[in-house]
């Protein structure tokens, strides 16, 4: 069976239980669950190479001893040990400072996961599923990202829940114009689930050669995601990419007052997707200073980021043409970006990168921080032949940005590219919406012609509404017989 068709199996199966009610619940069920299996995988391999390995997880909670065996638990025995034992349990874990960091993780995982299902049987069911697949082959991270994807399919469906998500080219793309190097420190600080880390994480494990590599690998990636959901799908992802120290934390990024970062806060890379068009709850914006105050979560995070960077720090994001154009605080803030940092480069989108949860277009900002601004490269994406639009089905690609890629370190102005100086840029009030000058001058429209094709139309609606009326006489007539 194929890993989708095993996913909708999984689901399939929940859709039977009158407690899992939609996509949201479904996937968050299922997280948990996959969560557990790859703990206990994980843990099964340690206690083969370390004699003295101590696991955070009580022996009758580690999935080998509840879940494994296909014959075991199931009914209303399965179902109180998970409400009553495994989760009260779980959620309340007795820790000490010298216990291992894997235990706060399993700590915070459950502290906001549920069991949604009501039928043990069924339960038992999606157990057995989920035992068929072995997570400490050597292929399991790509088992896990099949299924990590299917997630995330779901996700689209699910809502607000959609929200976190960024198409893995996207992800990918700015990674590699970034270029971490090892030792270097990368943070995002709205992770969601995770993909601008892993592959942060994947760009600098090709850089480890040795154990000291390794042990500086672990403590270079930094996260924070306040949505329970996603918390639980990027800290799972890490895991079993090799990721168990405490790197991501489960808190508002934007909850903190901007004054209170010191000097060893700050970091080397930021690289995200920052939530945009949502609003901050009250209270939120006072941790900012004045004239940075507004609810608009993504002004919030540009503010953020530019004081979490080091001197040097370069920064790839994700942002709205709202942000390009937006006047009021935004100015202000687009000021000191420039100011500060230097924006050299903004990579302009199409429309559909990220259907179906928006429609908005947007743009890739690459900035460092230290230096003013002098002169900003525009890049405008362009849709592959015979596309008009992406979509679900037809999303962008990591290949497309070969464009990108190959015009990176010998920048020419062509018909996707060109520079504005800093000096227009504070000219035109700070709007950082500057069109493309070397697209096609659109043709005049003839005003006869557009009068006539205005008439026609009218003639076109004229004999429908009359085909129509036809249409209704005739049904009325029936209906008196």
């Amino acid at each position: 069976m194929s890993m989708s068709n095993l996913i909708k199996s999984i689901q399939d199966i929940m859709r039977q239980d009158s407690g899992v009610d939609g996509d949201a619940q479904r996937i968050s069920q299922l997280a948990w669950m996959i969560f557990l299996k790859i703990f206990d995988d994980r843990e099964q391999e340690e206690e083969a190479i370390k004699e003295n390995h101590r696991s955070p997880i009580p022996d009758n909670l580690k999935w080998r001893n509840w879940a494994a065996n296909d014959e075991g638990m199931t009914g209303d025995e399965l179902l109180n040990f998970i409400q009553n034992e495994l989760f009260k349990t779980l959620k309340n874990l007795t820790l000490t400072p010298e216990d291992d960091v894997r235990g706060q993780i399993v700590r915070d995982i459950f502290a906001d996961a549920y069991n949604y299902m009501k039928s043990g049987t069924l339960i038992r069911q999606v157990i057995n599923k989920i035992n068929q697949i072995d997570f400490t082959k050597q292929e399991d991270c790509h088992i896990f990202n099949e299924i990590y994807e299917q997630i995330l399919r779901g996700l689209q469906s699910a809502g607000n829940a959609g929200e976190y998500y960024t198409p893995r080219a996207v992800t990918q793309f700015i990674v590699d114009m970034i270029a971490p190097k090892l030792g270097e420190t990368i943070l995002d600080p709205a992770c969601g689930t995770g993909g601008f880390l892993i592959c942060a994480l994947e760009h600098l494990r090709r850089q480890a050669k040795n154990v000291s590599d390794q042990v500086t690998l672990q403590h270079s990636i930094l996260g924070i995601e306040k949505k329970p959901l996603p918390y639980m799908l990027c800290v799972t992802n890490l895991i079993l990419h090799g990721i168990e120290t405490r790197q991501i934390l489960r808190e508002n990024s934007l909850s903190r007052p901007l004054i209170s970062y010191e000097k060893k806060d700050r970091v080397d890379i930021i690289v995200t997707n920052p939530p945009f068009g949502g609003m901050e709850k009250d209270g939120i914006e006072q941790n900012f200073p004045a004239k940075y105050r507004t609810k608009e979560t993504a002004d919030l995070f540009l503010v953020l980021l530019m004081q979490r960077l080091k001197e040097g720090g370069r920064c790839g994001i994700v942002l709205p043409d709202g942000t390009l154009f937006g006047e009021g605080v935004k100015t202000r803030i687009k000021e000191d970006l420039l100011s500060n940092c230097n924006l050299h480069t903004i990579v302009r989108l199409p429309n559909g990168v990220f259907a179906p949860y928006t429609g908005i277009r947007t743009n890739l900002l690459f900035f460092t921080k230290g230096e003013p601004t002098k002169e900003i490269w525009y890049f405008e994406h362009p849709y592959p032949p015979g596309y008009k639009s992406y979509s679900k089905t037809q999303p962008i690609r990591i290949k497309e940005f070969d464009l990108e890629k190959a015009w990176w370190e010998n920048r020419v102005e062509n018909e996707y590219a060109w520079k504005v100086s800093a000096e227009v840029i504070r000219e035109r009030g700070y709007n950082l919406d500057c069109k493309n000058p070397h697209e096609a001058a659109v043709t005049a429209i003839n005003p006869d012609e557009l009068l006539a094709s205005y008439q026609k139309l009218l003639q076109e609606i004229a004999e429908k509404r009359e085909k129509l009326r036809q249409a209704l006489e005739i049904c009325l007539k029936g209906g008196q017989k």
